[in-house]
């Protein structure tokens, strides 16, 4: 059954224009061709990344948090109540006005102690700075091809398909890249949880998928080019990250003023009018249409709309560089929810071990998520 749905998969007139297939993409004459097969080595590099990351985590973010200036402020704790934390956790963390009445009876306390209890347990579960910091970390490293002909003229990226000669240099940037995506995927679980969670989903299996079907059927030229317009503009966002959870206002602002400039410039530019042109026009002036063509611009396509929403979100932080706006604020993370000075109140106390409501003072790091 296994065979019989793999061979249906896989038939050269799904993939391949007519007359083509994959023994043109056998290794002869010195000439060295992708292979499914390749895909494998992935996963042992994605889990070295995972490895390479806890690494990184511990023994450079932290230190280099400290470096730059990340403090971690006070939050206070939510006292121990067993009605409430039940409500929190079987129900809802955001319950109606009516049920934190209810509630309130319940549990024996007052309407606004209920109140507060939700923020602050919402609060406990919020990441903090520090980790938030720590996941700000630069992709995988981008190989530029700008010698390669097929860089400045998009018609050299179709020349010969299918039967174009796999580079040293291609095979390693797409296994690290496809590897980077894929530890991404495995680690989604314990990231920090922002807005686009789904959106992230989609992009990281979009991805996925389409680096391993570009690196199947030798699509690896388009595939560089779609790779490197997408780092482009990664490391400025990461940069713009970490100066922003360190305080360095004015740096970061400049930092994602730039990332802005270069997101929109390859990403609802370059992407759409060069490389989309590219992967729609010219492969139908050698070969007709085929249902590989329209799987791999489907995907494409699908990954313009993340630009577009993504655009979106930051053209909404780029507005708060409007006059009397001097904060840029991550539009995909929550806000942290405060009781304004009683809480600052609250705060100085626990740093001061002071003790609440017959409990020792507990507390965690507190942050504004920006």
């Amino acid at each position: 059954m296994l065979a019989w749905l793999s061979d249906c998969f896989w038939q050269e007139r799904l993939w391949f224009p007519e007359g083509l297939g994959w023994a043109d993409l056998q290794d002869r004459d010195g000439r060295v061709y992708a292979k499914a097969a390749d895909l494998w080595v992935t996963i042992p590099l994605a889990l070295c990344f995972l490895v390479v990351r806890q690494v990184f985590e511990r023994t450079v973010a932290v230190p280099l948090a400290s470096l730059l200036g990340v403090r971690e402020k006070v939050r206070v704790t939510a006292t121990h109540n067993p009605t409430l934390e039940s409500y929190f956790c079987e129900v809802t963390k955001h319950p109606t006005q009516s049920a934190v009445e209810s509630l309130s009876k319940k549990a024996g306390v007052s309407v606004n102690q209920a109140r507060r209890w939700f923020r602050r347990r919402r609060n406990q579960d919020r990441p903090s700075l520090l980790k938030k910091f720590r996941e700000a970390r630069y992709p995988s490293i981008s190989i530029i091809f700008f010698q390669k002909p097929w860089f400045y003229d998009l018609t050299e990226v179709w020349k010969g398909f299918p039967t174009l000669t796999l580079l040293p240099s291609q095979y390693w940037y797409y296994m690290l890249e496809l590897s980077f995506y894929v530890s991404l995927l495995f680690s989604v679980a314990t990231d920090v949880k922002r807005k686009d969670f789904k959106e992230q989903i989609v992009h990281h299996v979009a991805t996925i998928v389409l680096i391993s079907f570009s690196w199947c059927v030798n699509y690896i030229r388009a595939g560089t080019l779609i790779m490197l317009v997408h780092d482009a503009s990664d490391y400025l966002l990461e940069s713009a990250k970490m100066f922003n959870y360190a305080g360095w206002r004015t740096t970061c602002n400049c930092m994602f003023i730039l990332f802005a400039a270069v997101f929109f410039v390859t990403r609802l530019i370059i992407f759409p009018l060069r490389i989309l042109y590219c992967t729609w026009v010219y492969p139908v002036t050698m070969y007709p249409p085929f249902f590989g063509y329209y799987f791999f611009n489907g995907l494409l396509l699908l990954l313009q709309c993340l630009h577009i929403f993504w655009a979106l979100l930051i053209l909404r932080m780029v507005i708060k560089f409007l006059p009397g706006n001097d904060v840029v604020a991550d539009e995909r993370s929550d806000k942290e929810e405060t009781d304004e000075s009683e809480e600052e109140e609250e705060g100085a106390k626990l740093e001061n071990g002071s003790v609440q409501n017959g409990h020792p003072a507990l507390y965690s790091g507190h942050c504004k998520t920006e």
